[in-house]
């Protein structure tokens, strides 16, 4: 039965009601109306439209419930799905959206894997620009420096030393970003080496308490998901550093039944809501890329823990 007729029958139904009772009721209305007269007239008046609102709501409650859904559906939590109850048109219209939300989250993953992949393709090329062109200039600058200060007379040696180290602090600085720009130690060492590296500096630059928990048996992880988590470990150190005016951090990374569990945890000032900025977005579209869930949620004490668990890819036999 199409929503138009689901309606109509209610109406009939109401009507229908306040007919029959009015044909084999025994009251009648005398001219002029009588107060109680009156009153009965405007209390049956009073009962349909109640019946009806009642009847109407529970025909089209399966339609609020897919106005809320409208109203909060984020395509970086896949899953929000609804019943398809309800009849006729009712469901069928909750199917096709649900079928829509089905079509806009692979959409979703494919437009955000290419996003991505493009983004460390171009994060790549800069830190290799950065590592073969500017490292080796200012390489070549500061052993300049150098020869000149060992030959200068000592009023500009001391300038020269200055200026040299100036080039060193700026160097050792290039270094740094090229390794936020692409972490070699992932592609050389495996993700543990990396983390382990992320954490030492960012302890060195901040010096917040860093305590690292690494199972030993973690199983292999595909080229992407190491990334990934990489990615997700950085941009929440980079939180801590930036809002939670925390004192430790703890960075985890523990076997679960059939994946990973990457957990970065502060005792700072905590959060009630995370706010969806721009670096939890893309870290909620980086779950995505490799299936996994993200979640952001309340230290156990206080402060915030960020938990990300990515799934191991299973062999195809």
């Amino acid at each position: 039965m199409s929503l138009f007729w689901r309606i109509f029958a209610l109406n009939a139904v109401v009507l229908g009601t306040a007919t029959a009772l009015l044909l084999w009721a025994p009251v009648t209305v005398s001219v002029p109306v009588l107060l109680t007269e009156a009153v009965i007239l405007v209390g049956g008046l009073a009962v349909m439209l109640v019946a009806n609102a009642a009847l109407l709501r529970f025909g089209l409650a399966p339609l609020d419930r897919l106005t809320k859904l409208m109203t909060t559906v984020d395509l970086l939590r896949p899953g929000q799905r609804l019943p398809a109850s309800g009849g006729g048109g009712v469901a069928e219209l909750i199917r096709t959206f649900n079928a829509m939300l089905e079509r806009l989250e692979q959409e979703r993953v494919t437009s955000s894997t290419r996003a991505l992949l493009a983004q460390e393709g171009e994060r790549r090329r800069i830190a290799q620009e950065l590592h073969d062109e500017v490292g080796q200039s200012m390489t070549a600058i500061l052993l300049g420096l150098k020869r000149s200060a060992d030959d200068a007379p000592e009023p500009l040696r001391e300038e020269l030393q200055e200026l040299q180290e100036i080039t060193r602090e700026s160097l050792d600085e290039v270094r740094r970003l090229v390794r936020r720009l692409r972490p070699g130690v992932l592609d050389d060492l495996g993700l543990v080496s990396a983390l382990t590296s992320l954490s030492e500096d960012f302890a060195t630059h901040t010096g917040l308490l860093v305590t690292r928990r690494f199972d030993t048996d973690l199983p292999a992880l595909e080229p992407e998901s190491e990334l990934v988590l990489y990615r997700v470990a950085q941009e929440s150190l980079t939180n801590v550093a930036r809002h939670a005016d925390a004192r430790r951090v703890t960075v985890a990374l523990r076997r679960a039944d059939g994946g990973v569990v990457l957990t970065v945890t502060d005792d700072g000032s905590g959060i009630e809501a995370p706010r969806e900025g721009a670096g939890i977005r893309g870290m909620r579209e980086r779950a995505l890329l490799v299936g996994g869930t993200l979640e952001i949620t309340p230290a156990p004490r206080a402060g915030t823990r960020v938990q990300l668990t990515a799934p191991v890819a299973r062999k195809q036999p």
